[in-house]
């Protein structure tokens, strides 16, 4: 049947999606990994129309999972044109949060024959008593921008309920679509588990990409440190042009606000043609933006992550990455978005922000054209998501114990799970665990005579469907027009300290601030250059194990002399040469630090490559340990590249780094790690998510929602409680252990630690900072020194390298 409809459409269908229909009539469940713009949708979907045609009674037979909201409406109509030109009798609908009540009402009582939903819209589905009915004639589930999902706790959200949906049909066929994935058995085996004949189909499918990096004329006109690059912004403006449609993606909401702005300062004849797009703007001005990208009408749009999947913009035609990638996959993701199409080339410039991200980009290219991309890692047994889990199956008919853990065992997020820590979990739920059992509003479940347990009240059943879902972020504020028009949002911590009269810069234009009540900034329109940009807690990017495994060979690769005439290298070659007479450059299995007296005290410097998130930790671990043997107070700093020690007087270093065995060693690292930094207060701000999503607060019904300050201090109590009468308490230990792994990726640190005690360091006493240590010492003292102050300290180092 799709062949039919590929046939009338002059399509030539790729053989991986042939696979994908003959996988699919045969019953079978898989994941459909090929790039971007290739055709996993229609690959995964076309299979599953053979199911519209039967004379069935109407119902639900495809269910369409994906991860963003914004992308249902393309998708939509990407799903119902087959249908309609092959007239098939089937209605293809939507659900989300931004459905309306009448349709919702509607879909309670008869799904349509293709449904779209997400994670959150599902599961709310699931917790209804008509549930069974509803999904009683389902197929066939497909799983879109499944690496995405994976990586987080939706993954296991979704995880859950395609359980819940296999023990009403356990030959349900799941299908998961991804893009850039580096272990699909593993994505496969999390999609379909206990699945022998889930099949995995790929294809090699030329879809070159070209990177290219902007270099500068003058390569100390290129910042040291720092990731917004607006002082070279002129080398970039000069490459845009409105006949070519152009994405240019920045790593933050912050900074794609400040690129929005100079390229409108520039090129001011350019503001009907420029857009802004990322996750804090009112979703319809989104949409608006979205569709005139796809019209042509916006020709350059400046945008982070809320672009980077779904959405199939044809038009563009180029992407400008700002910044450090951060990661391989990241990269590729972004870079095929332009030219969205089979067979053609995704065209990617990059521009620097800093010297030794041309290096990165260079890195990045060669680890592209090797194959190199990241391995996505799903939670594994978080309890948050198991507790609210608990509460969901107590909806409805309620569940059996011993046949509620075998269904959640049948997951592989929660294989292995013991029956001790799902009793803890249902204690918890249902009577508030060991600490809270004297509130009610702990006591959320009740065994029925029949050994069922079920929601005790009405009302923690009305709370429950409205937290349901496993996204958590800073608490945001509404801003609005004074005439009550929406904008977008912003974080609570950045509105709570504006000023009446104060302005800000965001949505692309500059505001001035009329008042803050109930949880919503009412703004002005306003004009003037000087106006604060929000920032976002959620601006913290890691750097990624492939690309640090990248620039580490290209770092080997130059000091062995074997680092090609890339046009990056070349262009740094003057600082290579200057690092090379001052210290050295790092060979393969070499570690460098080098030591340094300045004004400001004895400085360390250990270069890892490892990322700022893992070298955080490291820097904090090691400035411990080396204080055990010798106490000193240390002014630590960390990059992506390295760490800064600073002291006031000499230390011996030297003599700390040849004690490798205990410096670097993994034993104790738990107790190492905790004594180094304050986790105790990190672990209470994570323990806020976990608590959101384990039911234990509740943020407010809508219109009376409780500010970030309130729900920290609910949270707060809960987890001091916790930790005085109930130091072992599983939701504590998981809130520690996501600090380690987000805060320090302890994961990452234990791995990197043995490749330290394995490697050879080479010690360097240098008359003065390298060009190398030099973006370590401008990140510390970013925050200590006004901009031109900054600047004239790093020039006059600069200026030193050249007259010596």
């Amino acid at each position: 049947m799709i062949e039919h409809w590929f046939e009338a459409q002059g399509w030539e269908p790729h053989s991986f999606q042939t696979d994908c229909w003959a996988a699919q009539r045969a019953g079978c469940s898989g994941l459909v990994q090929v790039p971007t713009g290739s055709g996993k949708t229609y690959a995964a979907y076309g299979g599953c129309l053979d199911l519209l045609k039967l004379p069935e009674p109407p119902g639900l037979r495809i269910l369409y999972i994906t991860p963003l909201r914004a992308m249902t409406r393309d998708l939509e109509l990407a799903l119902r044109k087959p249908v309609e030109a092959l007239s098939l009798p089937a209605a293809v609908e939507s659900r989300t949060g931004d459905t309306s009540s009448t349709v919702r009402t509607r879909q309670r009582r008869r799904l349509p024959e293709v449904l779209l939903t997400t994670p959150e819209s599902l599961t709310l589905l699931l917790t209804y008593a008509e549930a069974p009915r509803l999904f009683a004639r389902l197929d066939t589930v497909i799983v879109d921008e499944w690496h995405e999902l994976l990586a987080s706790k939706r993954g296991t959200q979704v995880e859950l309920a395609l359980a819940r949906l296999r023990q009403w049909h356990p030959q349900l066929k799941t299908w998961g679509l991804s893009a850039t994935l580096a272990n699909p058995q593993q994505a496969l085996t999390h999609l379909a588990p206990h699945d022998a004949e889930a099949v995995h189909i790929t294809a090699r499918i030329n879809r070159p990409i070209e990177i290219e990096s902007i270099i500068p004329v003058d390569i100390r006109s290129v910042p040291w440190a720092g990731n917004m690059g607006l002082r070279i912004a002129d080398a970039l403006i000069e490459r845009l042009d409105p006949a070519v449609p152009t994405l240019v993606f920045t790593n933050t909401r912050n900074q794609a606000e400040m690129w929005h702005d100079a390229l409108l300062q520039a090129k001011p004849e350019w503001s009907s043609l420029i857009g802004l797009h990322h996750g804090s703007l009112d979703r319809e001005g989104r949409e608006v933006l979205e569709r005139a990208i796809k019209d042509g009408s916006i020709r350059i749009v400046i945008a982070t992550s809320s672009l980077d999947l779904g959405v199939d913009f044809s038009p563009i035609e180029q992407v400008v990455q700002i910044g450090s990638p951060k990661g391989i996959a990241r990269l590729m993701q972004r870079a095929g978005r332009s030219n969205h199409r089979l067979g053609e080339t995704s065209r990617l410039i990059c521009m620097p922000a800093s010297a030794l991200h041309l290096l990165e980009f260079a890195a990045a290219r060669e680890a592209v054209a090797r194959g190199e991309i990241e391995a996505i890692l799903p939670p594994q047994e978080p309890l948050d998501v198991l507790c609210q889990h608990l509460i969901t199956r107590s909806l409805a008919e309620g569940f059996d114990e011993d046949g509620l853990l075998a269904e959640i065992r049948s997951t592989a997020a929660y294989a292995d799970l013991s029956h001790a820590r799902f009793d803890w979990a249902l204690q918890l739920v249902a009577y508030g665990g060991k600490t809270l059992r004297s509130y009610p509003d702990y006591q959320k479940l009740a065994k029925q005579e029949d050994g069922h347990w079920q929601i005790r009240e009405n009302k923690m059943a009305r709370r429950h469907r409205m937290m349901i879902g496993t996204i958590t972020s800073e608490t945001s504020v509404q801003v609005r027009f004074v005439n009550g028009a929406r904008i977008g949002h912003v974080e609570e911590s950045f509105a709570g300290r504006l000023r009446p009269g104060q302005k800000i810069l965001f949505a692309g234009r500059t505001l001035q601030v009329h008042r803050f009540r109930d949880m919503t900034l009412f703004v002005r329109s306003a004009k003037g250059k000087r106006a604060e940009v929000p920032r976002w807690m959620g601006g913290k990017m890691p750097f990624s194990n492939q690309l640090a495994q990248a620039l580490r060979r290209s770092f080997q690769e130059i000091a062995e002399g074997e680092g090609g005439s890339s046009p990056e290298v070349e262009a740094l070659q003057p600082l290579f040469a200057t690092q090379q007479e001052l210290s050295t450059i790092p060979k393969a299995g070499e570690v460098l630090v080098e030591l340094c007296q300045t004004r400001e005290g004895f400085h360390g410097f250990c270069f890892t490559f490892e990322g700022r998130v893992v070298n955080d930790g490291l820097a904090a671990l090691l400035a411990y340990r080396m204080g055990q043997v010798r106490p000193a107070t240390f002014t630590i700093a960390a990059s992506d590249y390295g760490i800064e020690w600073l002291c006031p007087e000499r230390y011996p270093f030297k003599e700390m780094f040849r004690e490798r065995e205990s410096l670097f060693s993994e034993e104790h690292l738990l107790r190492d790690t905790l004594e180094s930094i304050n986790v105790g207060e990190l672990a209470k701000r994570q323990f806020r998510g976990i608590a959101r999503i384990a039911g234990l607060t509740f943020d407010g019904y809508p219109g009376s929602r409780k500010s970030g300050k309130q729900l920290q201090i609910s949270s707060g109590l809960i987890y001091d409680v916790f930790s005085r009468y109930d130091p072992d308490n599983l939701l504590l230990q998981q809130a520690q252990q996501e600090v380690l792994e987000t805060q320090f990726e302890e994961t990452r640190l234990r791995e990197t630690l043995r490749r330290l005690r394995e490697s050879t360091f080479v010690l360097r006493d240098t008359p003065r900072p390298t060009p190398l240590s030099l973006p370590l010492i401008a990140d510390r003292l970013t925050s200590m020194l006004s901009t031109e102050a900054l600047e004239k300290r790093l020039a006059r180092i600069q200026q030193q390298w050249t007259d010596s």
